[in-house]
């Protein structure tokens, strides 16, 4: 896996203070994408266990709330087998940090019911994940009053209770 950037302080993709993880590789190409570069799988630099213990280390402090992973795609499959040791690590060393994950696919029809059925993988890194943003950008529906979203198309999920009650249980305090 590549990636584009990590960033060591950032208040714009999740609450809280957090450090943040850009994958490189994304397949779905959305009209007026943010980070158009990382599309390309090929882009940035190669994603090491020295870049594993460098976001430990920024995590490493208490006004950090904890770990974004974006793109790119995240959930693009040769995403998930480079983040899976990643977020595996965190939570190990960091019970109380929570994870976010920004993917375009659909939570429901392409994490649950095909991605989390058919890959170890898939099922293995939602154990780690506390809230997914899920849905492509959408440049219609693009709207700059939303909380750590693009467009209200955009659903913020909290992962463990959608996992466990087998429906999108949306966070209440960012729906508008």
């Amino acid at each position: 896996m590549n990636y584009a950037d990590i960033k060591r302080v950032d208040v714009a993709n999740g609450e809280g203070v957090r450090v943040s993880v850009f994958v490189s590789g994304c397949n779905h190409h959305c009209k007026g994408c943010f980070n158009e570069c990382a599309w390309d799988f090929n882009y940035g630099n190669k994603f090491t266990d020295e870049n594993i213990d460098e976001v430990i280390g920024y995590l490493n402090h208490d006004h950090i709330e904890g770990l974004s992973l974006l793109g790119g795609e995240p959930l693009e499959k040769v995403n998930q087998e480079g983040l899976l040791p990643l977020v595996k690590k965190v939570k190990e060393k960091f019970p109380n940090k929570n994870i976010w994950c920004y993917t375009g696919f659909d939570f429901e029809k392409d994490v649950v019911e095909d991605m989390a059925k058919n890959s170890d993988t898939t099922r293995e890194l939602l154990k780690y994940l506390d809230v997914v943003v899920d849905g492509k950008f959408e440049e219609n529906k693009k709207d700059l009053k939303l909380k750590f979203r693009g467009s209200s198309n955009q659903r913020i999920i909290d992962v463990k209770e959608s996992l466990k009650e087998n429906r999108v249980v949306q966070i209440d305090k960012f729906i508008s």
